[in-house]
C-alpha cells in the first residue's frame, strides 16, 4: 500500500499541499525573498504557508545574495532532480531569476541579453512591411477616403460596449469560453473564477490565480472596450487560458506530482512565454474564426449596442471584425519593436510614440497605454512573450496530427455561411450602398 504524502497548511489556511523537497522548497524561498526587493515578480503563491511566514519576517537579503543562491541552487539540480523536465525547467527559471537579482544589485544587463536570460528565447525585430501589408488588408475591410487611422477609430467607436453592460456582457461571455473549453479540453473539479473591471493599470486584462482552482480576472476600464476584443480577452484570462492552465497545474504538478516550485508563478521567467503563448492559442480553441461571428453577433445584442437592432448589418460588421483580428494582430506585434527601439536603441519616449501611431496604426490613447506597459519598471521586458510564445506553442501544435487535436465544442462550429469569397462581395456591395 502506497503511503499518502505528507502535506503542510497552504496560504490561506484553508487547504493542504504536499511538503516540498529541499530543491522546490529553496526555489519557492528565493522567488518570495526576491518579490520582496521587486514587487511584483511573484504572479501569485498558493504553496506553503511556513515559507511564506518565514520570509515576511526575516530580513530582507541583498540582491547579490540572492543572485548567488540562484547559481547555487541550479549547481545542485544535476544531483538532487531526477526527472529531465523538471531538471530543465528549473534550470532555465533559476537563470531568469539570477538575472533579474543581478540587475537589482546594480548589474548593467543590455536589454536583448536581458530577454534572453529571462525568457530563454531570441528576441526577432519584426521588417516594417509586414506591418505595411497588415494595413493594405485592413483599408480593403473599411474602404473609404479618410485616413485610415481615421476609419479604424470610427470602425473601433461603433463597437464600444456601454461600461453598465461591461461586466454583465463579460460574466456571460466567461460562462460561454468556460462551457467550450470543458467540452474540448476538460475541466477540474471545483475550479471557480470571478470578474472584476478595474482602472489606473498599465494592462488590458490580468487572472490573478489564488490557488485551490480559484481565480479573479480584472478588466482594465482605462480605455473603450470594444466588443470584439472580449472574446480574446475573456479566452486568454479564463478559458483556456490562464485560470484553466493553472487549476490544471495545480491539480497534476502540485498535487499529483508534488512539484510545489509550481505553486508560485513568477514573471519574467520562461514559464511566461509558454503561458502567454497558450493563452493567445486558446482563444481559437473557444472560438475558431469560422464560428466567431455567430458568438459575436449574440454579444453585440447583450452589450444593447445599437447595431444589434439590425441583424443583416450586425453580421455583415461581425464577419469584418473576424477578418480585421488576424490583421490588427499583426499590427500588435509592432510593440515588439517599439520596446526595442525604446529600451535596445535608446529612442526617446515621443518618437516611440509617434511610430506606434504612425506604423502600427494605434489611436493615439491606446499607442499611449501600450508605451506605458512597455515602459514599466516591472513590464518593460514582458511584450515578447506573447507573439512569441504563441509561434513556439503553434509551431508544436502544428505538428500534431489533426486526429490527435481537441474538437471544436458543439457552440463553437460554424452556422452555415456563404463562401468566402461570396462573402467577402456582400461586404463590399453593402459598405458601398452606405
Amino acid at each position: 500500500m502506497t503511503a499518502l504524502p505528507e502535506t503542510t497548511l497552504a496560504v490561506g489556511g484553508e487547504r493542504r499541499v504536499p511538503v516540498p523537497d529541499p530543491i522546490a522548497r529553496d526555489y519557492v524561498l528565493l522567488c518570495l525573498r526576491l518579490d520582496q526587493r521587486a514587487p511584483g515578480l511573484v504572479d501569485g503563491y498558493y504553496g506553503p504557508a511556513d515559507l511564506k511566514a518565514a520570509v515576511d519576517q526575516e530580513q530582507l537579503r541583498p540582491p547579490g545574495t540572492l543572485a548567488d543562491d540562484a547559481a547555487a541552487l541550479r549547481a545542485r539540480l544535476d544531483a538532487e532532480v531526477d526527472e529531465p523536465d523538471r531538471r530543465g525547467w528549473l534550470a532555465v527559471q533559476l537563470t531568469a531569476l539570477e538575472t533579474q537579482a543581478r540587475v537589482l544589485a546594480g548589474a548593467d544587463v543590455p536589454y536583448v541579453e536581458l530577454i534572453r536570460r529571462c525568457f530563454d528565447f531570441e528576441p526577432v525585430r519584426r521588417d516594417e512591411a509586414v506591418f505595411e501589408k497588415a494595413a493594405t488588408g485592413i483599408d480593403e475591410l473599411l474602404p473609404g477616403p479618410e485616413p485610415l487611422a481615421d476609419r479604424l477609430a470610427a470602425w473601433d467607436a461603433g463597437l464600444v460596449v456601454p461600461p453598465e453592460r461591461a461586466l454583465v456582457v463579460l460574466d456571460w461571455l466567461v460562462e460561454v469560453v468556460r462551457e467550450r473549453a470543458a467540452a474540448s479540453v476538460g475541466l477540474p473539479d471545483d475550479e471557480r473564477i470571478r470578474v472584476r473591471l478595474t482602472r489606473n493599470q498599465p494592462w488590458t486584462g490580468y487572472n490573478w490565480y489564488e490557488g485551490g482552482r480559484r481565480s479573479r480576472f480584472d478588466v482594465n476600464t482605462d480605455l473603450p472596450i470594444r466588443a470584439p476584443d472580449l472574446i480574446h480577452l475573456a479566452a486568454h484570462e479564463a478559458y483556456p487560458g490562464h485560470h484553466l492552465e493553472h487549476a490544471w497545474k495545480e491539480v497534476e504538478l502540485v498535487e499529483r506530482r508534488g512539484r510545489l516550485e509550481a505553486s508560485v508563478l513568477m514573471i519574467n521567467a520562461p514559464e511566461c512565454l509558454l503561458s502567454e503563448g497558450l493563452a493567445d492559442l486558446g482563444h481559437e480553441i473557444v472560438s475558431p474564426a469560422a464560428s466567431e461571428p455567430d458568438l459575436l453577433v449574440e454579444l453585440f445584442r447583450r452589450a444593447e449596442l445599437p447595431i444589434a437592432a439590425d441583424p443583416v448589418a450586425s453580421r455583415d460588421i461581425a464577419e469584418r471584425a473576424v477578418a480585421l483580428a488576424p490583421l490588427r494582430r499583426r499590427l500588435q506585434e509592432s510593440r515588439v519593436n517599439a520596446a526595442l527601439m525604446r529600451h535596445a536603441d535608446g529612442r526617446p519616449h515621443d518618437e516611440v510614440l509617434r511610430w506606434l501611431i504612425e506604423v502600427g496604426r494605434f489611436a493615439p490613447d491606446v499607442a499611449a497605454k501600450r508605451l506605458e506597459f512597455i515602459e514599466h519598471p516591472l513590464w518593460r521586458a514582458y511584450v515578447f512573450v506573447y507573439h512569441d510564445g504563441e509561434a513556439l506553442l503553434r509551431a508544436w501544435l502544428d505538428a500534431v496530427p489533426p486526429a490527435d487535436r481537441p474538437a471544436a465544442p458543439r457552440g463553437a462550429r460554424p452556422a452555415a455561411a456563404p463562401p468566402p469569397r461570396d462573402r467577402r462581395r456582400r461586404r463590399r456591395a453593402r459598405a458601398g450602398a452606405r
